[in-house]
């Protein structure tokens, strides 16, 4: 795995305003940057990310089926107790599920380290499913690029050929977001790119003008019947919201289901670690009122965790992550390396939220940048990639896309 300096493609803004792309650049700054791409070689692809994501995944659900039977461990990752049911509920019925993207640490050698999942409302997936693979044809047409160079992208197609197995055709899906986001909007556009080409029928419906009608179900700004809804909006938001008194009763089948809320969430970190400590591709992770007076010399854990985390202390002392169960893009993450917080997100707006703690594993630099690897799952395995990079070490809501391309 390398970082390669590139010419940019000399007609890229008008590529990106054609595409709706507006959203490539930022306050400034490029978002999308392709004036350097990662190469990677088939067997890091498939052997360091897409096999072990894949099998992360099947342990998220095995993580699941246990979280669902017990309420405490429901409370304990922030689910809303008139919500419990609603959940287990959900799992119990098998309620499908569409995409998510697993936050990787890898550096070219492996084994590649879970930061966190994003299973609810991932973003950045056209970027990864659509613009990455425009620039991959172009370069390649260009000569920039070797013929014959590849990318780990089948986002696109494997979201047509899920939306075909779990509906008949010209079944109808609302897709909702707010309005006025343009990569919320491009993202859920991407999903009902791949609807519409399933076959079925796609209307984006701003999410400010959902509404429920006398009878208990949700209707679109047009006042019809949402039978199935694409909604980017966080099962956590949406769980604590007045309207949530409504979705079991409402008849309507939401994408993601309501037994994602367990896995897009930082709690499903230690949950994991308890399941499958010592797994190659887990950092040890702990709740952190679990550990607090233990991640000082002297202190101990509570007795529930004691062994585990004994197991891992010295690692923990010497530099840990401090995460909310709720947090995106970096926010309210803090870095702690020998008792001081060396690092923390400027965006503060999680901090409200209970916390986990996760082993520290450093981020590889590359020019200076520091990638994280998006690996893709749709349905139940891993079909794409997307990095993003910082200076930083922690991966925030202006961190660059970078594109990246397979050649041995």
């Amino acid at each position: 795995m390398e970082k390669i300096n590139l010419p940019e493609r000399p007609d890229l803004a008008a590529k990106a305003a054609d595409q709706g792309f507006s959203f490539a650049n930022m306050h400034g700054e490029p978002y999308w940057d392709e004036s350097s791409a990662y190469r990677l070689t088939l067997t890091q692809v498939e052997r360091d990310l897409e096999d072990p994501a894949t099998e992360l995944h099947a342990m998220t659900r095995e993580a699941v089926d246990r979280i669902v039977r017990e309420e405490a461990l429901m409370e304990r990752m922030g689910i809303p107790p008139a919500h419990f049911d609603l959940i287990a509920d959900c799992w119990a019925r098998n309620e499908p599920e569409i995409y998510g993207r697993m936050d990787l640490a890898y550096d070219g050698s492996g084994p590649a380290k879970l930061l966190e999942y994003n299973a609810d409302t991932p973003t950045s997936l056209y970027e990864s499913a659509a613009f990455q693979w425009q620039w991959l044809e172009d370069q390649m047409a260009a000569g920039v690029l070797p013929q014959g160079a590849d990318q780990f992208n089948g986002i696109h197609e494997a979201l047509v050929e899920r939306f075909k197995e779990l509906f008949a055709p010209k079944t109808d899906i609302h897709f909702t977001a707010v309005a006025d986001n343009p990569e919320d909007y491009a993202t859920v556009e991407q999903m009902a790119w791949a609807a519409r080409e399933a076959g079925l029928g796609a209307h984006f419906s701003d999410l400010a003008k959902l509404g429920v009608s006398r009878e208990g179900q949700f209707l679109d700004a047009e006042d019809r019947v949402i039978g199935t809804l694409f909604k980017l909006y966080p099962w956590e938001d949406l769980l604590a919201d007045d309207y949530a008194r409504h979705i079991a009763g409402s008849g309507c089948m939401f994408l993601e289901p309501a037994w994602k809320a367990v896995v897009s969430n930082k709690g499903l970190l230690p949950v994991l670690w308890q399941m499958f400590e010592g797994h190659p591709n887990l950092l040890p992770a702990f709740f952190a009122d679990e550990v607090a007076d233990a991640l000082v010399a002297g202190g101990r854990p509570v007795p529930a965790v004691a062994d585990a985390f004994g197991r891992v202390a010295d690692q923990f002392r010497k530099a840990h992550v401090v995460k909310p169960i709720f947090s995106r893009e970096g926010a309210s993450i803090s870095i702690v390396e020998d008792g001081e917080v060396t690092e923390t997100s400027p965006n503060t707006e999680y901090d409200r939220h209970p916390r986990i703690v996760q082993a520290y594993h450093p981020l590889p630099v590359f020019d200076g940048f520091r990638p994280v690897m998006g690996a893709w799952i749709v349905g139940q395995a891993c079909v794409g990639l997307g990095i993003r990079e910082d200076r930083g070490r922690i991966t925030q809501d202006l961190s660059r896309f970078k594109p990246h391309f397979i050649a041995e």
